[in-house]
Formats: structure tokens, C-alpha cells, sequence
């Protein structure tokens, strides 16, 4: 079943910086920061929520199908998706513009501070969801403000369940924006903080939230994550990560792992699960798209954090 999954392309640009930024940053200064950070290890990698998304449905056995608008540099990410196996059907490229930058810069916390050039994703809105044929499920992930507001009225007009992932496009829309998201959408799928953002921004609490969609999903990093529904709250168990190495992307991965869930029909148990053992995967390895796995691997693994198999 085919997933179309809306969001950037970008390259990422990864700097680790072996500190903690807390050790830099004066709180009482920050209205007139000025730092620097030595950043010794770094490296450019495929990444953008729709090319992570997909990469990583594409390991679990999925269909993903991206939506994105690139530049003129992104033969060598068309390359990468061709060796993947990944449909690059729905990728639009703007010869005057860049594909997205990312430059991420992360600390030995994993805090993270983000600059993001949006080149062709601002153009986002280019690309129309009724131009994708046997889609099943959907998600609305970060993209051109434009883009996102669009997408989601087009799976909603075309009667796709889909998830909307605001992520780093937070800061693009107001509460009433994210009010018409969550009445749009099937799920919301949010981190600890943005979901804070969302209830000070909509005046409403995450159980609220919950009574307009079928699930809302909130994770918080080692501490596991959070899906609201009609029935209560579960709390879904984070899995240990054999080694922790750069935490860019686990957000993807999760999400990733909520669309094959919901792709198979999957109780909430299990589909939490499966995103959870995805993050840390993820985790475990630099970059987004650096992991590999076969499903009974993912099967083996799952069944020794768990207890049981899924299938």
C-alpha cells in the first residue's frame, strides 16, 4: 500500500561539537548571543523529513512515495533513492534553485541548534496530492509553509488519513493554523516540545488535542513515547540503544515506524513499539540514512525488547 509522504529533501550538513552548549551560552545574555563553536567531526548527508521518512519505510518493506521539490543539485540524492529502490515519481526539480540545506550542529548532550536554508522546498506547493495515484495513507511533514497548508487539504478533500508532523515548520503557523491542522488531520505526531508549543499556541491540552484526531502520538526521547486515543493514554517503552551516536533523524525514523504500523492495521501497542525500535536504531548510527537492516532482523530485535513478534 502506498505511502505518500510530504515533506523536504535536504542535505545535511552534520558538525558534532564535543562539549555541551550549556557551557557556552550565558542565560542571561542570550538576548545578545554571539559564540562559536569548534566543530572538528563533520559530515553531508541525505536527509530532509520526506527522503528520512521514506528511506526508512523502505527498510521496514513499505511503499513510500515522496513529495518534495529539489534543486539543481540533487542528481547525487536521485542516485542515492535509485540504489534504495525509493519512487522518485513525485520529486519536482527547480533548476534555479538549491535542493534544502541543513547545518546541524549537536553536542554531546544531544541538544541541537539548526540553520536551514529552504531553496526549492519553499516551492512545495507545486506538488498536488491528487497527482499521486493508489495512495492509501498519508503524512504532512516540515515543507514550504505553503506546501503543508495545501497538502493537507488535499489528503482531507481525497479522503486519505494522513499525519501531520509540524516539526521544525512550528514556528510558520499560529493556533489557529495548528487548530485546522489537527481538525484536518488523522494523527498528530509531535516531540515533548513542540507539543507544548501546540497546546500554548491552540489553548488546548493534549488530551484535547486527542478528541479532534484519532491518536495523538507524543515522544520524549529516552523516556519513551505517548499516544493519546478515544480509549486513554499508553505509554510506550523507549528501547535501549546499543550505542548512542547522533540522535538527527530519530524523529523521522519514529515516524516512519507509526506509517507502517498504520499501513498493516496494527493496534496502537504495537505500532508504537515498532516506531520506538526505529528511533533507536536510528540513533545508533550517524546520519539519517546510514542503518540498514533486514525485517527479520528488525523482527528478532523487536521480539527481544518486547517479548513477542508482530506479523
Amino acid at each position: 500500500m502506498p505511502a505518500l509522504i510530504c515533506g523536504s529533501i535536504a542535505f545535511d550538513t552534520i558538525m558534532v561539537f564535543p562539549d555541551r552548549f550549556k557551557h557556552h551560552i550565558l542565560p542571561d545574555k542570550v538576548h545578545m548571543l554571539n559564540v562559536s563553536f569548534l566543530v572538528p567531526d563533520m559530515r553531508r548527508e541525505f536527509g530532509g523529513c520526506a527522503g528520512n521518512i521514506a528511506y526508512n519505510l523502505k527498510l521496514l518493506g513499505g511503499e513510500p512515495v515522496p513529495m518534495a521539490t529539489v534543486g539543481r543539485d540533487y542528481d547525487p540524492y536521485a542516485d542515492w533513492f535509485d540504489q534504495c529502490g525509493i519512487s522518485q515519481k513525485h520529486i519536482k526539480t527547480f533548476d534555479n534553485l538549491y535542493t534544502g540545506q541543513a547545518y546541524i550542529t549537536t553536542d554531546q548532550d544531544d541538544n541541537q541548534i539548526t540553520a536551514f536554508h529552504p531553496g526549492a522546498m519553499s516551492l512545495a506547493h507545486e506538488n498536488h496530492v491528487a497527482d499521486a495515484e493508489g495512495i492509501t495513507i498519508g503524512i504532512v511533514s516540515p515543507d514550504g509553509r505553503d506546501g503543508m497548508i495545501q497538502h493537507a487539504e488535499e489528503f482531507l478533500e481525497a479522503g486519505i488519513p494522513f499525519i501531520f508532523d509540524p516539526g521544525q515548520g512550528m514556528p510558520m503557523f499560529n493556533g489557529d493554523d495548528l487548530l485546522r491542522f489537527a481538525e484536518q488531520a488523522t494523527w498528530i505526531t509531535l516531540n515533548d516540545y513542540e507539543a507544548q508549543l501546540y497546546e500554548e499556541r491552540t489553548g488546548k491540552s493534549a488530551h484535547e488535542l486527542a478528541e479532534l484526531v484519532e491518536a495523538l502520538i507524543i515522544t520524549r526521547g529516552g523516556e519513551g513515547s505517548l499516544i493519546y486515543t478515544a480509549d486513554g493514554r499508553l505509554d510506550i517503552p523507549a528501547v535501549e540503544a546499543r550505542a548512542i551516536s547522533d540522535p538527527t533523524g530519530c524523529g523521522d525514523a519514529y515516524r516512519a515506524g507509526l506509517l507502517y504500523g498504520l499501513e498493516k492495521g496494527f493496534d496502537w501497542e504495537t505500532t508504537g513499539r515498532i516506531a520506538s525500535l526505529m528511533g533507536a536504531i536510528k540513533i545508533e548510527h550517524h546520519g539519517t540514512q546510514n542503518h540498514r537492516f533486514t525485517l527479520e532482523d528488525f523482527l528478532v530485535r523487536f521480539e527481544a525488547a518486547f517479548g513477542y513478534r508482530f506479523g
